[in-house]
């Protein structure tokens, strides 16, 4: 288990496929990602049990309230590079009542921390959609710095948004 000031990110276990498969099926929590489509439950939970472990290469972890211990969202480590030390990050908070409140930003540092502490990284990588000004003062509070941008890269809406490339460095983690 990883403990933040208000989080604890903890691997994923069959029981949470209810909590995802709500959070796939809700319009809001899913519309800056890059993959949104409709689930069945049936399809969460083989995707859950079909899921590859832990590893160097991709960590999963869910986000829980540290006082609750309420399931409110994922983070993921993925496709670290050990040659380069580098690797990307995905993050979402489900539960919309803790939108806003720093869980997120909590988890954000918290998991990056682990890749920089534990798995040696020396830089962590996201990808965000530019009208997602909510998401980018998350990152940056944790010290992300936008690094590029990918014009008219994601459709959303009927209208295309530019989405930005954000890096942290191990030692501009704030």
């Amino acid at each position: 288990m990883l403990t933040g000031d208000l989080v604890r990110l903890r691997p994923l276990e069959p029981e949470d496929a209810d909590a995802f498969y709500r959070w796939y099926n809700d319009e809001d929590v899913m519309r800056w990602l890059a993959s949104y489509y409709p689930a069945s439950l049936e399809f969460v939970r083989k995707q859950l049990a079909d899921r590859q472990e832990n590893s160097y290469e991709r960590i999963t972890l869910c986000i829980e309230t540290l006082a609750e211990r309420k399931l409110i969202g994922l983070v993921r480590l993925r496709d670290a590079d050990p040659i380069n030390a580098r690797a990307e990050v995905d993050i979402y908070i489900g539960e919309q009542e803790y939108w806003n409140s720093g869980y997120g930003t909590d988890a954000l540092r918290r998991m990056c921390r682990y890749g920089f502490d534990t798995l040696r990284l020396h830089s962590i990588e996201l990808g965000v959609v530019e009208a997602n000004p909510r998401a980018i003062r998350s990152y940056e509070k944790v010290g992300f710095q936008v690094d590029g941008r990918l014009r008219q890269s994601f459709f959303r809406d009927g209208q295309w948004h530019d989405s930005l490339l954000m890096c942290v460095l191990a030692d501009e983690l704030t």
